[in-house]
C-alpha cells in the first residue's frame, strides 16, 4: 500500500464512529469466522462492516501480522501482539487448527489477507475448508478485489465472448515450459481470463503472452494507488509497454486476457474444421473448432462425419 501508516490514523478518526453507527446493530454471532476484504491499495477502500468487525474480533488472523498491526493502526484500531494471529500459506493447515479452538470457545475471528479479498489467490482458502469441516459459521464480508477491479474497467462488452462469465487463473507457473503449455492452453479460450503477476516475474510473463499476437490484454498495474495504470493493447506489445518505462516492472500486475474472436462465417467453420480434421482424431477436431468458431458441436460433428465420408 502507499498510504502513510504512521499519519493515516487521524484522517480516518471519524471512521470507526461511522462504522459503529451503521453496523453496530447488526448480529455478529460469537463463534463464527469473519472473513474480511481489506483495500488492495488505497486506505480508503475499506467497509464500515469491515472495520466494526475488525474493532470487535477476539483474534485477527492474517497473512503477515507486522503488516496487519500496521493497517488496524491507521484506522485507529488497537490489538495487542495476542490477539494477533499469524495464518499464511506455510502454517495454514496447522493454525486453522487455533482458529477453530478459538472459535470453540466463543471468540469471533476476523481473518485478513495483507491486501483484497482472501482465499481466491491469497491464504484462507484451507482456513475456510478447516473451519467447514468443524462445521462452525463463516461470515464473508465483501470489499475490495484486483480481480474485479481490473475486469470492470476492461471494457469487454463489444468482445463477442460466446458465453457469460471470466476464466481466473491467477499465478501461472514460474517454470518457462509450464508456463508456456499453460498459454497455448488460453490461446482459445473464448472467455476473459484474469491472469495475477508479481513484479520479478512481470517480463518473463511478458515474454510468454507475446506468442498470443495481437489479443487484445489489459493491464492494470497497482490498481488503486497513486500511481495506478491502466491500458490496453495487443499482447504481442505488453514487452515494449514495460521496457519504455521502467518503473512499470515495479508494481505488481492484474491482467485480463480478452476473449479470442468468436468466428461466425460457416464457410471459416468448414476451413478450421478441416484444417483440423488432418492431425486430430475426429471429437478433438470437432471440440477444438467449436471452442474457436463458437459454433454448435452436433453440427460440427455432422460435417465432420460427412468430410470423412467425403474423403474416404
Amino acid at each position: 500500500m502507499t498510504a502513510n501508516y504512521a499519519s493515516s490514523s487521524s484522517a480516518y478518526a471519524g471512521a470507526l464512529h461511522a462504522a459503529h453507527e451503521a453496523a453496530a446493530g447488526q448480529n455478529y454471532p460469537p463463534g463464527a469466522l469473519y472473513v474480511v476484504a481489506t483495500p488492495i491499495g488505497n486506505l480508503a477502500d475499506i467497509t464500515l462492516r469491515a472495520l466494526h468487525v475488525l474493532q470487535l474480533a477476539d483474534t485477527v488472523a492474517c497473512e503477515d501480522t507486522r503488516h496487519t498491526q500496521a493497517l488496524l493502526r491507521a484506522y485507529g484500531i488497537d490489538k495487542s501482539a495476542a490477539q494477533l494471529l499469524a495464518v499464511h500459506q506455510h502454517n495454514e493447515a496447522q493454525a486453522a487448527q487455533v482458529v477453530i479452538e478459538r472459535l470453540q470457545q466463543g471468540q469471533r475471528v476476523a481473518y485478513a489477507s495483507d491486501a483484497g479479498t482472501p482465499a481466491i489467490s491469497d491464504p484462507g482458502a484451507r482456513l475456510v475448508a478447516a473451519v467447514r469441516r468443524a462445521c462452525l459459521p463463516i461470515v464473508p464480508l465483501p470489499g475490495a478485489s484486483s480481480v474485479t477491479s481490473a475486469l470492470s474497467v476492461a471494457g469487454l462488452a463489444d468482445e463477442g465472448a460466446q458465453s457469460g462469465g471470466f476464466v481466473f487463473v491467477g499465478f501461472l507457473s514460474p517454470k518457462s515450459g509450464e508456463r508456456a503449455t499453460a498459454i497455448a492452453a488460453l490461446a482459445l479460450e473464448t472467455r476473459p481470463v484474469v491472469l495475477l503477476e508479481a513484479p520479478h516475474r512481470i517480463e518473463a510473463l511478458a515474454a510468454a503472452l507475446a506468442t498470443l499476437g495481437q489479443r487484445p490484454l489489459t493491464i492494470g498495474r497497482e490498481l488503486t494507488k497513486q500511481f495506478a495504470e491502466i491500458a490496453t493493447l495487443a499482447a504481442s506489445d505488453f514487452a515494449d509497454w514495460l521496457r519504455r518505462e521502467p518503473h512499470r516492472s515495479k508494481g505488481e500486475f492484474v491482467l485480463v486476457l480478452h476473449p479470442v474472436a468468436v468466428v461466425t462465417d460457416s464457410g471459416a467453420e468448414q476451413r478450421i474444421l478441416k484444417l483440423l480434421l488432418a492431425e486430430l482424431p475426429l471429437k478433438s477436431a470437432v471440440k477444438l473448432t467449436a471452442d474457436i468458431t463458437g459454433a454448435s458441436r452436433n453440427a460440427l460433428y455432422d460435417a465432420a462425419l460427412a468430410l470423412k465420408i467425403e474423403a474416404a
